[in-house]
């Protein structure tokens, strides 16, 4: 049993060290984020569970191998399409590494499709009514501490600029883009640069929040992150994605917007809220698309149809009344 099993467990180490290195220098062309690799490496973990658990030597496998995979992660898991289309991409670029390194011939999982979303686009747009935005701002404590102050520019950005999680979680120093009196902030996005530009209320609130922290006696450079843990044990380290998420959670329940009737809110809908109630209130196409930094016109269009399906449904148009 040992003399199978040492093999197995050494080709199995060589897939995993060879994936690794193809993180590295592959994804997001070299410059993936470390959660990115973290989260690829965790999906193959549990890709290896699954072979284990079907006797499978993943460097064995076939391409109906993959597709069992994928019957289990329908059937068995019930995920929805695009988290299996996820977990089919890492296995796929799995292979495709060990290609690469000569550990196998072909790729097994290239042709096997994640199953298609029957969705409407518009069903994954969650955002705040226009009078929720300040009740949801003025929740949030306006003390000059730094956790407060924090917090409100952190709330306040992502749902009046529209940042991903991820970009303010990257925001550093050197971030801060001045022009004359004109201030904004270079974000990293999925796969692009864009500068964000504040209004003045924004640019107040980080400046009252970046003082907060000097005469708390902290010297800054290019790198010192802009949003921080003011936890005792963890101060002054660069806020993780999660804990965002979790302090957006925070305001979202205390003010009881997190779960209403056919919606559930969370960090990534504030920059649901800052797209949809842009065009809502006239803001051009274009502009819009620049402010969320997407490639393709069509995604920013999704906001504009979220905002004009009740309002502006042809059938109100044609004079008919039912009672």
């Amino acid at each position: 049993m040992l003399a199978t099993s040492q093999p197995a467990a050494i080709a199995q180490n060589n897939l995993i060290e060879s994936f690794a290195h193809f993180l590295n220098v592959d994804v997001a062309a070299g410059d993936a984020s470390d959660d990115t690799i973290k989260n690829y490496l965790c999906q193959t973990k549990k890709y290896f569970q699954w072979c284990n658990r079907g006797a499978i030597a993943p460097l064995k496998a076939t391409r109906d191998d993959i597709k069992q995979y994928r019957r289990w992660l329908i059937e068995v898991k019930q995920y929805k399409p695009a988290t299996i289309a996820f977990k089919l991409i890492v296995v796929r670029r799995l292979y495709a590494a060990a290609v690469e390194k000569g550990l196998i011939p072909s790729n097994p999982a290239l042709g096997v499709s994640p199953p298609r979303e029957c969705r409407d686009p518009a069903e994954r747009i969650t955002y705040l009514e226009q009078p929720e935005v300040p009740h949801l701002l003025n929740a949030i404590p306006t003390q000059l501490s730094i956790p407060a102050l924090r917090d409100r520019t952190l709330v306040a950005i992502m749902t009046m600029e529209g940042c991903r999680t991820v970009e303010m979680h990257r925001l550093s120093m050197g971030d801060i883009i001045r022009r004359g009196r004109n201030v904004g902030l270079r974000v990293k996005g999925k796969r692009s640069l864009r500068i964000v530009p504040l209004i003045p209320d924004l640019v107040k609130l980080l400046e009252l929040y970046l003082e907060a922290r000097q005469q708390a006696g902290e010297e800054f450079t290019p790198h010192t992150p802009i949003f921080i843990s003011v936890a005792r044990n963890n101060f002054g380290h660069r806020l993780t994605r999660r804990s965002i998420q979790r302090i957006v959670d925070k305001y979202l329940t205390a003010t009881n917007l997190k779960h209403t009737p056919g919606r559930t809110l969370s960090a990534h809908s504030l920059r649901h809220t800052a797209g949809t109630l842009a065009l809502r209130t006239g803001s051009d196409l274009r502009q819009v698309q620049d402010l969320l930094g997407h490639s393709d016109p069509r995604t920013t269009a999704i906001y504009a149809h979220v905002g004009d399906r009740w309002e502006n449904n042809p059938a109100l148009k044609f004079g008919v009344t039912l009672f």
